[in-house]
């Protein structure tokens, strides 16, 4: 295993002489097996090893229990150790994250304000790269989500993500080193755990070897990304001046993509393949593309460029979204909350009276806006299988007095909520439904 590790390292360039490298330290099988691994070869490379443990404070005693273990290994290992503890409860609540998402990114700034200057070495395996490209993969990726985690990413290195699960137990049996397991991982309530638990063990009916075989795969996908990259990163040289894309037409159809991607991603708007698609064709034909609010991708076939067009018989009012009451309008407000649903058999989707609407908080994509109708709104609405224009909507059932104040969410990809109107059917409650939000509307 160690073997396997250094060569792993060596090729990403992840450890020199005179590094210090801080190991994430959670007190499981996987970050013991790093920290011992870690102290090892630092002998031979002529680094220093150190271990930095995050308290999320989520299972009581036991939580307590990891880092007392944590803190009597590193004692009698000799390496110095330290301990942060955060509140990822009060931090989900706050920032209306799930309390996964809560706590990675709680924890990746306890690593970042405890490494200036150094590595973080985190216990990624390669069980854990399989997980992360079959849950891209289900919830729709590109070729760079089927590269799993990157082995290094600015100080973070990951240096098992060629070794097993197997291999790790089996180190530590040999070294007569014991571990700590998490109960939440013997669950089924996180998606990672039914990817682990349920459909890797039915993929491995077909491939004893899956893991083993997933490295070797995953790492030429890695590969030929990195390929891409670079071609990318050539075209955006040459190509990209000043917020706009120039001569792309005869560049191939990925290149455009990533490019277009690029330009997106650094002003803060969604990508989907969808979009990235229809940009790379107006990147050769010309046209423009709403991407999101007054924002266009606009293009005459040898210029591309983000413009906000913003139509002149209408003056576009749009504010974020918030938790709370939100104003657009004098005498009128919306009123959004967030509602814990553990079946959603117990509630009704929206009561006879329209008084209020429910749609699935977690659907929402992106950044979320409260606004008024634009020019060329268009939703598909619950239920339907075709989208409408709002327009037509709205003439065929809301009193002219009213049109002009009625309130709309939109986020990365659409408008998902119209007062009046409806919720859109991409962000629908169903039965996985976990959390709604509420949508009230009063107009005084």
């Amino acid at each position: 295993m160690l073997d396997k590790l250094r060569d792993f390292a060596e090729k990403y360039d992840m450890l020199s002489s005179g590094d210090v490298v801080v190991c994430g330290l959670s007190g499981g099988a996987d970050s013991v097996c790093l920290l011992l691994s870690m102290r090892e070869i630092s002998r031979e490379i002529g680094f220093s090893v150190e271990a930095l443990h995050v308290n999320h404070c989520l299972r009581g005693d036991e939580s307590d229990r990891d880092e007392e273990f944590c803190r009597c290994l590193c004692s009698r290992l000799k390496i110095p150790f330290k301990a942060v503890s955060c509140d990822v409860r009060g931090y989900a609540e706050k920032f209306s994250l799930s309390t996964e998402e809560a706590a990675r990114e709680l924890r990746y700034a306890i690593f970042r304000d405890n490494s200036h200057g150094k590595k973080i070495a985190t216990a990624h395996n390669a069980d854990d790269n399989l997980e992360t490209v079959i849950l891209n993969l289900v919830r729709g990726t590109a070729v760079k989500g089927l590269c799993g985690i990157p082995p290094v990413r600015d100080n973070i290195i990951r240096p098992m993500l060629a070794v097993t699960r197997r291999e790790i137990e089996e180190f530590l049996d040999l070294q007569g080193q014991d571990y700590v397991t998490d109960s939440t991982n013997l669950t089924e309530d996180y998606t990672r755990n039914k990817i682990r638990r349920r459909i890797i063990p039915v993929m491995r009916e077909l491939n004893a070897s899956l893991t083993e075989t997933s490295v070797n795969t995953i790492d030429g996908i890695r590969s030929e990304n990195d390929f891409i990259e670079s071609e990318t990163a050539a075209a955006l040289e040459k190509c990209l001046k000043n917020g706009v894309l120039s001569d792309m037409s005869d560049y191939d159809e990925v290149i455009r993509r990533r490019c277009a991607a690029k330009l997106l991603r650094d002003n803060g708007l969604l990508i989907s393949h969808k979009r990235l698609e229809e940009c790379g064709k107006i990147m050769q034909n010309g046209g423009k593309l709403n991407i999101s609010g007054n924002i266009y991708f606009v293009s005459d076939g040898k210029n591309s460029r983000l413009e906000k067009i913003i139509p002149k018989s209408e003056e576009l009012i749009s504010i974020p979204l918030k938790i709370g009451e939100n104003s657009l309008f004098p005498d009128t407000v919306m009123i959004c909350e967030i509602v814990e649903c553990e079946s959603l058999t117990k509630i009704d989707f929206v009561n006879k009276k329209l008084t209020f609407s429910l749609l699935d908080y977690d659907k929402i994509i992106g950044k979320t806006v409260v606004r008024n109708r634009k020019y060329g709104d268009r939703i598909r609405l619950s239920g339907r299988d075709f989208t409408s224009s709002v327009k037509k909507i709205i003439n065929e059932k809301i009193p002219k007095n009213i049109r002009p104040t009625l309130y709309f969410i939109e986020d990365g990809e659409g408008i998902v909520f119209g007062e009046m109107i409806g919720v859109a059917q991409r962000v629908t409650p169903d039965e996985n439904t976990k959390r709604l939000l509420k949508i009230t509307v009063i107009r005084k």
